[in-house]
């Protein structure tokens, strides 16, 4: 298990030859966003949380315990939807998502604490890829993702929040289909795909297979924003 104070890094670095793995030029390791979380202690214990008149309304409203709206509250830019059990809000970080990502599964602390997500996914990623690539001497990317849902379906997904040598979108408007027809509109968001990809292997119960080696990314290396994979507010018509 993953503690607050290990070096993701170094675990990395550790466990590759063990799963008979040499990093090479171009490869990407994709981190669950829990044991990033964990290892940067992004661990709240609700009981001890401070209780604001606004959380007291929403936990009456959702059945959720104060001191983890309070929590979702303080993660969160804006509260979006609230019903029971659920409430859905921005991200300081900037995505929409469910309960402002905060997770209480394999934390391994019991029904009292709740782990955040990273306070920066992308300058975690980029620290673990330097890190590595120094050691390697290998140019690689890093993904960190999460399970999110979908305003227009049923189930959850890897989606990335946090990159570091991959590019979020790749640009195929101007290029031709088969028919010669120009694309137009067509942006696709190769790290969100990535990360469905990887979450295939990572499973969402008790695998425990937290990072995923990816090769044969079928687009350049390269710096990218996470923030590119973010919709502006003005055209986002679901909320």
């Amino acid at each position: 298990m993953v503690n607050p104070g290990d070096d993701l890094a170094d675990l990395v670095l550790f466990s590759l030859p063990m799963s008979n793995i040499e990093i090479d030029q171009g490869d990407i390791l994709v981190f669950a966003q829990k044991i990033v979380s964990k290892a940067e202690n992004r661990y709240r214990q609700i009981s001890t949380q401070e209780i604001s008149r606004e959380a007291t309304a929403l936990a009456q409203q959702t059945g959720k315990p104060p001191g983890l709206i309070q929590l979702i509250i303080n993660e969160s830019n804006e509260i979006i939807r609230a019903q029971e059990g659920l409430l859905i809000v921005e991200h300081r970080l900037g995505f929409v998502c469910a309960n402002a990502g905060i997770d209480q599964s394999n934390t391994g602390r019991g029904d009292d604490w709740a782990l955040l997500l990273p306070e920066n996914p992308s300058q975690s990623a980029r620290g673990i890829r330097e890190k590595i690539e120094k050691k390697t001497r290998k140019n690689i990317g890093v993904v960190i993702i999460d399970s999110h849902g979908r305003s227009w379906r049923n189930g959850t997904l890897g989606l990335t929040i946090g990159l570091s040598g991959v590019p979020a979108l790749i640009d195929f408007r101007g290029k031709q289909d088969m028919d010669g027809r120009i694309l137009r509109l067509t942006t696709v968001a190769v790290a969100d795909e990535l990360a469905a990809a990887a979450s295939l292997v990572m499973g969402p119960a008790d695998e425990q297979k937290p990072i995923v080696h990816v090769r044969g990314f079928p687009y350049k290396l390269g710096k990218g924003q996470f923030e590119d994979l973010l919709r502006n507010k003005d055209s986002d018509i679901f909320r």
